[in-house]
């Protein structure tokens, strides 16, 4: 997969806010004209801080859409959607730290389930825990800002899942890793 460059991922954060931005004034958000990169299917989070705490969360886990529409989608989505905060309000804009996760491809961890703690990189990667009718997901820098191992790792990502800590050593339990590249804006 090819990287974005550090323009490119300024770009991808500012068309995050502004998606936020005219979202939240009830006005679509139209695509500007993009560099080509934006134009692959990719999967992409949005994670929206305020003060240093979550305030929403959300993005498309695979490359269903291309990065400029699954951008705008889930910065509207992690501003209005995340069901576990209210929606953002227009005076909270100027006070909102943005970060954007541009993924790779989700790929099974392939190893058996007794180590896959070995097989899981801290700070590198992040997980999808799949099975037994639900799945969850967790970014890569979440652990590292969390100071979780391997181990906690997955089992917060089983948590996160509705699944009980330890259901990634099942058989009948997915795990699949992926990548992110990074980008922050924080507000002023």
């Amino acid at each position: 997969m090819e990287m974005l460059t550090p323009e490119e991922g300024r770009t991808a954060v500012r068309l995050a806010r502004s998606a936020i931005e005219k979202t939240l004034n009830g006005e679509r958000a139209a695509l500007p004209d993009l560099p080509a990169i934006f134009r692959e299917k990719r999967g992409v989070f949005v994670t929206i801080k305020r003060q240093g705490h979550l305030r929403g969360c959300i993005g498309l886990p695979y490359p269903v859409k291309p990065l400029g529409e699954a951008l705008v989608e889930a910065a509207a989505s992690a501003a209005l959607e995340d069901p576990r905060f209210p929606p953002v309000s227009r005076s909270e804009l100027a006070d909102l730290d943005l970060e954007v996760t541009v993924l790779t491809q989700p790929r099974p961890l392939d190893c058996p389930p007794e180590e896959r703690p070995g097989c899981v990189e801290v700070g590198r990667h992040g997980l999808i825990v799949t099975g037994l009718g639900t799945g969850g997901l967790l970014l890569p820098q979440v652990p590292a800002e969390y100071g979780w191992s391997s181990r906690e790792f997955l089992d917060q990502t089983c948590v996160k899942a509705g699944l009980s800590p330890g259901c990634w050593k099942r058989k009948d339990v997915a795990v699949l890793t992926f990548e992110g590249q990074i980008f922050e804006e924080k507000a002023v």
